[in-house]
């Protein structure tokens, strides 16, 4: 089969900001991941914090969508969403989940793989409370994933729970909370002139980290 769209093909961009070597990375990837984390924060990358997170569901179908970081410690990363939605099932299902961060800006990009639970829901809690009073409203009103007859529905839901609550507070749903994802894999890959791009991968073994180049 021939190519259709030569147009589309034809868009490359040469990678040529930086270089990484397995010399220099930090010897956890959470230590590393956060060097290059705050690295995009002041390069001011667009959505910094968005992260594509991949599902797989019982027919082993993967699905993917973006999620917003919300916090990072020696334990994984940590963000939050609606345990009924589909990605909510399929977590439940079968923990095991990818994430990709990509940072055009800098042409960088990380990979993770590992494991999610949900966290404590005295977390959830804390960081629902700290959400702005329309995303609590909204996570209240929302029966993510689920089939709608139309937006009207949706907006008449919203109006209601702003009426119900008034200016008091806003519980956090039970079906809305955070997930912690504890890595086993992470790779850090750096673009590259000709796509010959530094990719450097970090493989858990019980509490230690190898450290190993890859071919690009």
């Amino acid at each position: 089969m021939s190519i259709q769209h030569t147009a589309i093909a034809a868009i490359r961009q040469d990678y040529a900001l930086s270089s990484l070597s397995e010399l220099d990375v930090l010897g956890n990837p959470l230590n590393q991941f956060e060097k290059w984390f705050n690295e995009a924060i002041r390069s001011e990358v667009v959505e910094v914090n968005a992260m594509v997170l991949s599902t797989v569901s019982s027919d082993l179908q993967p699905s993917s969508r973006i999620v917003l970081l919300k916090d990072l410690s020696a334990a994984g990363f940590s963000f939050f969403t609606n345990y009924d939605s589909r990605k909510g099932a399929e977590m439940l299902e079968n923990p095991k989940v990818s994430c990709l961060f990509f940072w055009p800006e800098l042409q960088r990009q990380v990979r993770i793989e590992g494991e999610v639970s949900r966290l404590p829901e005295a977390d959830s809690d804390e960081y629902f409370a700290s959400r702005p009073r329309g995303s609590q409203i909204g996570a209240v009103a929302s029966a993510q994933s689920q089939v709608l007859p139309d937006r009207r529905t949706l907006e008449e839901r919203v109006e209601a729970l702003t009426a119900a609550f008034g200016d008091g507070p806003i519980p956090r749903p039970q079906h809305w909370g955070g997930y912690l994802l504890s890595p086993h894999r992470m790779e850090f890959w750096q673009g590259r002139s000709s796509r010959l791009h530094d990719r450097i991968v970090y493989l858990k073994n019980q509490e230690d980290w190898t450290i190993k180049r890859i071919s690009p």
